[in-house]
């Protein structure tokens, strides 16, 4: 039996396999090969998904030599009652549109325009399920023409993207869970989720900090509960969250401006067994036109929210926008003002901190990654969001995170941890900054944290301990009395260490003291007298 381990490796090679492809036709590192090697390897998934499950509904296909002709042999109406049997997760493909039937019909004339038409038709006939959706209400379907992007041999570009594809079956993994699959999404979009140009949420959050916030959120079952995130990017944040509640018990909701980050946490999704949170997915722009809203037209409100937002950003062109009677109450501690220069400087972070806050329902929960300026800021927005969140009595810690835990940025973070029912108090503020071992990530310094670490400051912030140095726990009136600091530092003890001496050696101390001084002050001024002796001559030469 293959093991996982193996399967993993296989499932990265056929990663590099379509790379390579990709690489051969003149689209390596173009701009459009994230979407081809993300499309195909969902098409893969998909396929080997309806497989698995058509094998487990039907004994006849699964005991079949050649189960493909077995299931072309069922009349219409037998197929579509097999189909409707499957799990909402699973694609619904025609016999036709298999990896197999494409690979025997490769040889055929405008083979790239077979392939092509192929992944469009499984798109319209999914799109009800699988389909991302804009602000605006449009329909971003699971496929799109792939072959354009290949100026030339285009249906040589598409034979071999099939050829690697036949070479390895994911039928036997789909009762693997969350780590299996976060492995392979960080493989399969590690070259293609940065943050260029700036905007919102291409940002991918390491796996610590992201473990970090799922488990001090969630400590004990819960079911039937919403998450959300407001700058999903890829769905990093929200994938260990869900793995965390369970992905049966939570409905997933998000919205984030990116087409890409907003197609690449559909298939986290997919890869997740979370296909019934998919059109809860949004393309847009949350500060400006969110999403997400009850029956009543107000903004919907979650148990759970988990955000990475983006801390900087050019929003001159909108910010005025902000300001009606609506986004009075979201943003009670008002909205920056547009700098005369370095406009992509603009703080947008607290924006998003104010959404999360006036987003969370009466018992709702919310961890959200900040600049670590922000929990000591003096004056401005940030001062008025900490006051708020003490005077609502909702905060319930920070974690100040290692410097470089993002290798991207060299930007401190601390973990904001929210939570509506504290109101009782008993803060925990962390000092995490010591721990972790800083490696090379290319140009940059990363500092990683080991298994241990990441558990140790996860049940340390649990279990509300305060250990020296590391972490502190607080009242709202004690936050209230360092004007309203976030900072662990500020709390932890001053320890003065006292020794007991009689008046006697204490006098022979001080003696030994001046006679010291004594002599240091004599050294200095023979040495000042050198100095400026030799300066003259230096003059007179």
């Amino acid at each position: 039996m293959t093991t996982t381990i193996q399967f993993e490796k296989q499932t990265k090679t056929l990663i590099d396999d379509l790379k390579s492809v990709c690489a051969n036709y003149g689209l390596g590192n173009d701009g459009n090969e994230f979407k081809i090697i993300t499309q195909v390897f969902l098409y893969k998934f998909l396929n080997d998904k309806f497989i698995h499950e058509i094998k487990q509904l039907d004994e006849k296909i699964a005991a079949s030599d050649n189960w493909e002709e077995t299931l072309r042999s069922y009349p219409s109406s037998e197929y579509e009652m097999l189909t409707m049997q499957m799990s909402e997760s699973t694609a619904n493909i025609h016999p036709d549109q298999l990896i197999s039937s494409l690979f025997e019909r490769q040889n055929e004339p405008k083979f790239a325009d077979i392939f092509d038409n192929t992944l469009l038709d499984i798109a319209k006939q999914n799109s009800d399920v699988f389909s991302v959706i804009t602000e605006s209400g449009e329909k971003i379907v699971l496929f799109e023409n792939i072959s354009k992007y290949v100026t030339d041999k285009r249906d040589d570009f598409c034979k071999a993207l099939i050829n690697k594809l036949v070479n390895i079956s994911f039928e036997n993994i789909f009762h693997e869970k969350f780590d299996f699959y976060a492995t392979i999404f960080e493989y399969l979009i590690k070259d293609y989720n940065t943050n260029s140009g700036g905007t919102y949420a291409e940002y991918f959050t390491p796996h610590a900090v992201a473990k970090i916030m799922a488990r001090c959120l969630v400590n004990e079952s819960v079911s039937d509960v919403t998450c959300y995130d407001p700058s999903a990017g890829s769905g990093t944040l929200l994938m260990n969250l869900a793995h965390q509640i369970g992905e049966d018990k939570c409905t997933v909701y998000s919205q984030d401006i990116s087409q890409k980050s907003s197609n690449l946490l559909r298939l986290n999704l997919i890869l997740n067994d979370l296909v019934h949170s998919i059109p809860n997915v949004v393309k847009g722009n949350t500060i400006l036109e969110p999403f997400h809203k009850d029956k009543n037209g107000r903004l919907k409100q979650f148990d759970y929210i988990v955000s990475n937002p983006p801390f900087k950003l050019d929003f001159s062109d909108y910010v005025n926008d902000l300001n009606t009677k609506e986004n009075h109450e979201r943003f009670f501690a008002g909205t920056p003002n547009i700098p005369k220069a370095k406009k992509e400087s603009m703080a947008i972070y607290p924006l998003f901190v104010q959404h999360i806050m006036y987003s969370l329902t009466a018992k709702g929960k919310a961890a959200i990654v900040v600049p670590t300026g922000f929990i000591t800021a003096q004056s401005g927005i940030e001062r008025k969001i900490r006051e708020q969140m003490v005077e609502r009595k909702m905060l319930r810690g920070v974690v100040s995170m290692p410097s470089n835990i993002f290798a991207t940025t060299g930007t401190n973070v601390s973990i904001l941890f929210l939570d509506k029912e504290n109101t009782k108090g008993d803060i925990v503020l962390m000092d995490a900054s010591k721990l972790g071992t800083t490696v090379k990530e290319g140009k940059n310094q990363k500092t990683l944290l080991s298994h241990d670490e990441e558990d140790y400051i996860i049940e340390t912030f649990n279990k509300h301990e305060a250990k020296e140095d590391f972490s502190v726990v607080v009242s709202y009136e004690d936050i209230k009395a360092k004007n309203y600091s976030l900072s662990a530092g500020q709390y932890f003890e001053v320890k003065i260490e006292y020794t007991d001496i009689t008046p006697e050696a204490f006098a022979t101390k001080m003696k030994t003291f001046e006679t010291n001084l004594s002599e240091l002050f004599k050294e200095s001024k023979s040495l000042e007298l050198e100095i400026q002796n030799n300066l003259k001559e230096i003059k007179y030469e």
